[in-house]
Formats: C-alpha cells, structure tokens, sequence
C-alpha cells in the first residue's frame, strides 16, 4: 500500500461522506432558513417553532433519501473490503 492508495482512500471517502450528507443538510438548511425567516417577520420566537420543522423534515428527507443513502454506502464499503487484497500486496 503505498501514499497515492491511501489518499485516493481518504479522497473517496470524504466525497462520499459528502455525497451522502448533502440531501440531509440540503434540506434542514433550507427548512431553517425559512423557519428563520418566519419568525423574523412575525416575532415569534418559540425554540419548538425552530426544532419540530426540522425534525419532520429530517425524517421526511430519511424517508425518501434513506433507500438511496443506504445502497450508496453499502456499495461503498463492498468496493473497499473488495480493494483489501490489492492494498495489502
């Protein structure tokens, strides 16, 4: 195993740490912003105001998202477990 596999192993598994986060953070961004923005107009500052939206979302998102995430990683790691053999010759 020499330098180039193993920052060509870290390199895959940010972007896929990434990849895998983004419809998550994507949306909880989005529902703040909006939640924020809400209660800057109204002034209302309720702290279930700001949490419970984002919590549906969150699990709205892991429900259609969750599939797709799931097989992303799985795939991931059979490549990886699949790349042991090369990396230790």
């Amino acid at each position: 195993m020499n330098a180039q596999m193993v920052l060509t192993m870290g390199q895959d598994a940010l972007w896929m740490m990434l990849m895998v986060s983004a419809p998550v953070l994507g949306v909880m961004l989005v529902v703040g912003l909006l939640v924020s923005l809400f209660q800057a107009v109204t002034q209302i500052n309720e702290a279930t105001l700001a949490f419970v939206p984002k919590l549906i979302a969150a699990i709205a998102v892991f429900a259609l998202a969750g599939p797709w995430m799931l097989t992303t990683l799985v795939e991931y790691i059979r490549r990886t477990i699949e790349a042991i053999p090369s990396a230790i010759l």
